[in-house]
């Protein structure tokens, strides 16, 4: 593993610092794999999981922790995320970090792989962003606000308030409370209660695969199928023995289907 880094991004007004890891970046030429987290998650929670994607592909890997999260600038004081904060992420910070990079993405078009929150900001940008994109896989992502998701979202709240959840994310998080408090409030704001991408992600043109976990305890299976309703070249792949997080529960069968998709013999 390389040693994480930090890119500084303007994001309304405001200078950011948005701590990254590039994977392989020798490999010159090769496609470039994005790794947008989870709610709660940032670069060293993914663990070894981009790494082992990267070399068995044979491409780069660029993972960064998002504003509020892992080593990047927490959560101004009284900054409340509102239930638009994905659309911000896909609309605005990710395109920042691209241009702070210098990562042309009209002729060096990247790959974007996003878990959860961060498979629902890769649904925006591929949408929003339609001839800058190579193509995406979604893991467990969210189309819209599910009473059955919601209530694993409050016992969230629950485990980091009365149990070891806040010990365990302080691991990863110099801010804890910026990474936790960013994601529940958000999703818990009554507003949160109709959200919805459904109609938005009509205009993904690019390749796309969503994977999810048949023990998904964030979503019901309705959320990978609605995406491929409304986006006919979607690819499914529906895991049994598998949760919330398909990287962790079921790694190879992940890598193996991302393998097919974005062409195993793209070695550098």
């Amino acid at each position: 593993m390389t040693v994480p880094a930090i890119a500084t991004i303007d994001w309304r007004g405001r200078a950011v610092e948005l701590e990254l890891r590039w994977i392989a970046p020798e490999r010159v030429g090769a496609p470039l794999l994005v790794f947008l987290h989870e709610g709660l998650g940032s670069v060293s929670m993914w663990r070894d999981f981009p790494d082992r994607l990267c070399d068995a592909a044979g491409v780069r890997g660029l993972v960064y922790s998002r504003p509020g999260y892992g080593r990047s600038t927490p959560r101004a004081a009284g900054e409340t995320w509102q239930p638009d904060f994905m659309h911000r992420q896909a609309h605005e910070v990710l395109p920042a970090l691209f241009a702070a990079l210098g990562i042309d993405t009209g002729s060096d078009r990247p790959w974007l792989l996003g878990h959860s929150d961060g498979g629902t900001i890769a649904l925006l940008y591929a949408a929003r962003f339609v001839d800058r994109l190579s193509g995406a896989v979604v893991l467990a992502p969210h189309i819209l606000a599910e009473a059955f998701g919601l209530i694993s979202i409050r016992r969230a709240r629950t485990a980091y308030e009365q149990g070891d959840l806040k010990a365990r994310l302080a691991r990863h998080h110099a801010d804890p409370d910026s990474a936790f408090y960013g994601w529940n409030d958000a999703w818990l704001n009554p507003e949160f209660a109709n959200w919805s991408i459904e109609d938005e992600i009509t205009a993904i043109a690019c390749p796309l695969l969503a994977i999810q976990g048949l023990d998904d305890e964030y979503g019901t299976l309705e959320q990978i199928r609605g995406i491929a309703r409304r986006v006919p070249q979607t690819q499914l792949l529906e895991l049994p023995n598998c949760g919330h997080s398909p990287h962790r529960d079921r790694p190879e069968a992940v890598i193996a289907a991302v393998l097919r998709m974005i062409g195993g013999d793209a070695r550098g």
